[in-house]
């Protein structure tokens, strides 16, 4: 499984987990069906992980995925861009063939997901 971290997404992260139990907690990304393009990611901390999940460490980070989310997000980079306007995730999946214009749902080419109104 290819999935990259970057730095700048690093340091926000590990910012973000000084409020969790480090000890036991995961980075969990994956996705969800939904969105105006059909799939949403889901990105957020979770302690239950379980043998439906892959889990690996990603640029110091310890990340769990659905297994069945795999093929859907591999080759995926995860980025936190700052602005002036405030900062934010960015998701880079060279799967997603379709993108809604607000960004955050999208399709693959094997996967459309369930299209909701946005």
């Amino acid at each position: 499984m290819s999935l990259t971290i970057t730095e700048n997404a690093k340091l926000q992260i590990h910012e973000m987990m000084k409020d969790e139990d480090q000890e036991s907690v995961h980075l969990r990304f994956g996705v969800k069906g939904g969105g105006c393009s059909g799939l949403s990611y889901a990105l957020g901390f979770d302690y239950d992980v379980s043998d439906s999940d892959e889990t690996m460490d990603v640029n110091g980070i310890p990340v769990a995925i659905r297994k069945e989310d795999l093929p859907i997000v591999e080759g995926t980079t995860i980025d936190f861009k700052q602005n002036m306007m405030g900062g934010g995730f960015t998701i880079d999946n060279p799967n997603a063939i379709v993108s809604c214009g607000c960004g955050s749902s999208f399709k693959t080419a094997t996967n459309a997901g369930k299209p909701e109104n946005c």
